[in-house]
């Protein structure tokens, strides 16, 4: 019998995927069809979503992309019931596609189910091997050799500090106290990231049984799992999986049959930024506001309310299981010496193929954007990624050789947060991109430290000046002063991180910020203050396409005569060059 399964993480709900479901549904009880059908999470190909795949006798599988309802029946048809493929709908399957080397230069373990299993049956879980590492530490091991192991592995916190998860546990361990807690951060909160989104709505069970193996590792009892409410899907199937852990004896009292004991709740976040910082996240699961607070004391040795707390995120504890099934020393084989293992990024921006992608650490950052991403939308050029969202930095596209570990990311001003890789083309203002970025971060600050509060806001209106023409010399050295200030004077790592979009377009893009303030001008003719709309005489045909698209009729001409733009009326809202097909609409 044949097997269909539909991704419904929430890229796919938004691309349509429940209705494509509920078409194959309707399908199969009209023509009686004898399949199986599934849903799934996300496997990746968000660029492509809906998809469906279909599976045969023979355990072949077939992957079709942007599967509307109206095309779910054709496959039902041709595929399913006649088997015949239809071969111009494949992104992945038997025969060459265009979308194949989206999948060749990733290596999954935190990714290995999502897209696959059920996310909501703890059954395929099992089936693909779950819940076998964490009977495997009760059975085998000292909570010494568990910590032991991952230290060896050399897994780095996913979450964007990059500290050795081992050694975090070590400490967590160690510290005094009978009272103990784990914390799974998954407030994922950058602009453009959501890769920890994704693999809690594809693969639930893989979290709650990395987050098991560490609260035996450190003598923790009691668990919370800190996720933002906008992820509704995602808190959803961590309730069911929690519960139905509970209700097989994998959580709770006596685990697997052995003397440990685990429970582990959720706390759903109100989207704050800076809840995303340790301590901020225990103040807001204590019920206090979500505000940063000096270190030391570290939580390892004083968290949750005053007791040792390990927290990783949702990418670390992900890793955990595979770690213990195969040994440290087949992930301490991937990557580079000071970065091991994989990442998971999610591609997004001017990107041809937006999505997740695994890859080992030590790939380049122009093997992410043109063999796994596909390159640039609209045939661009490539101008530069943004890595580490908000706390993180531009990385111009000369440096595109450049290899992606802790190290060398740390090296050229950004960091390697949480994964989120924004990718910019020519048309991208760097300038704008920084205003951007640091908009979030100043409505994000939680107003305790007067650097970041007030610091981010006066770097905040410079950005702003610049990009309205009204820049004026001293200001860059005026940004360079603030910024040190900042990262210098603040708490937590969000505050001192906060200028780094800031600084890094500084560093690599000095020409555009200089031609923003000495010639009023915008070198990617973005910000719309800096530019001007024109109209070539000699492309013109006098369509009148860009009269009918202006809405403050600021285009004037006859038709199939040469039109004109009044400056004195054009908002510059850019429809007429939208809609020109012949090329006569000019940005100035």
């Amino acid at each position: 019998m044949k097997t269909i399964k539909v991704g419904l993480g929430s890229c796919g709900v938004s691309a349509g995927g429940e209705k494509t479901y509920e078409a194959i549904k309707n399908e199969i009880e009209r023509q009686n069809i004898q399949v199986i059908l599934k849903e799934t999470g996300c496997n990746g190909m968000c660029y492509r979503e809906p998809l469906m795949e279909v599976i045969d006798e023979q355990n072949n599988s077939v992957v079709y992309g942007e599967v509307t309802p109206e095309k779910a029946k054709r496959i039902m048809t041709d595929h399913v019931l006649n088997d015949k493929p239809v071969e111009e709908w494949i992104v992945q399957g038997n025969i060459p596609t265009q979308d194949k080397s989206f999948f060749e230069k990733q290596h999954r373990i935190v990714l290995r189910n999502c897209g696959i299993i059920d996310p909501t049956s703890i059954e395929e879980y099992i089936a693909a091997g779950g819940y076998q590492a964490i009977q495997k530490v009760l059975k085998e091991y000292t909570p010494e050799d568990v910590i032991d192991i991952i230290t060896k592995s050399g897994l780095r916190g996913r979450g964007g500090g990059g500290f050795l998860t081992g050694v975090k546990w070590k400490f967590c361990r160690q510290a005094e106290g009978n009272q103990k807690y784990i914390i799974c951060n998954a407030d994922e909160g950058d602009p453009g990231a959501f890769m920890d989104r994704s693999t809690l709505e594809s693969d639930p069970h893989s979290v709650l049984e990395g987050m098991m193996i560490c609260a035996y590792a450190i003598g923790a009892q009691e668990g919370y799992i800190y996720c933002r409410a906008e992820y509704p899907k995602a808190v959803q199937r961590l309730k069911d999986s929690i519960r139905i852990a509970l209700s097989k004896g994998f959580l709770g009292k006596n685990m697997f049959g052995s003397d440990f004991n685990l429970s582990i709740k959720i706390k759903e976040g109100a989207g704050a930024f800076v809840c995303g910082e340790e301590t901020a996240l225990i103040a807001s699961i204590e019920g206090k506001r979500g505000m940063p607070r000096f270190r030391p004391p570290f939580p390892a040795n004083k968290g949750l309310w005053g007791k040792p707390t390990n927290i990783n995120n949702v990418e670390t504890f992900a890793n955990v299981a595979w770690i213990i099934m195969n040994g440290p020393e087949a992930f301490a084989s991937m990557g580079t010496e000071n970065s091991k293992g994989t990442k998971v990024f999610a591609l997004a921006g001017k990107i041809a193929r937006g999505g997740l992608a695994e890859v080992p650490m030590g790939i380049t950052i122009n093997e992410i954007v043109y063999d796994i991403g596909g390159g640039i939308k609209d045939n661009k050029k490539f101008k530069a990624v943004q890595m580490g969202g908000p706390s993180g930095g531009c990385i111009p596209a000369t440096m595109g050789d450049l290899q992606i570990d802790y190290q060398q990311i740390n090296k050229t001003g950004a960091i390697m947060g949480s994964g989120g890789l924004v990718v910019m083309d020519e048309t991208t203002c760097m300038v704008e991109m920084a205003k951007f970025f640091l908009t979030f971060t100043q409505e994000e600050s939680c107003g305790k430290c007067t650097f970041c509060r007030i610091g981010t806001k006066r770097m905040l209106e410079i950005l702003e000046r610049i990009t309205d023409g009204n820049g004026r010399e001293g200001d860059i050295e005026l940004l360079r002063e603030l910024a040190d200030k900042i990262r210098n004077n603040t708490i937590c790592g969000l505050g001192q991180t906060a200028p780094n979009p800031v600084l890094t377009t500084l560093k690599y893009f000095p020409e555009e910020y200089e031609a923003h303030i000495r010639d009023k001008k915008c070198p990617a003719h973005s910000c719309s203050a800096l530019i001007t709309y024109s109209i070539n005489a000699d492309n013109c045909k006098g369509c009148t396409l860009c009269a009918k698209a202006c809405p403050t009729g600021a285009i004037t001409g006859e038709k199939k005569k040469v039109h004109e733009i009044n400056p004195e009326t054009c908002i510059k809202c850019g429809k007429c060059f939208e809609v020109c097909k012949f090329g006569a609409v000019i940005k100035n």
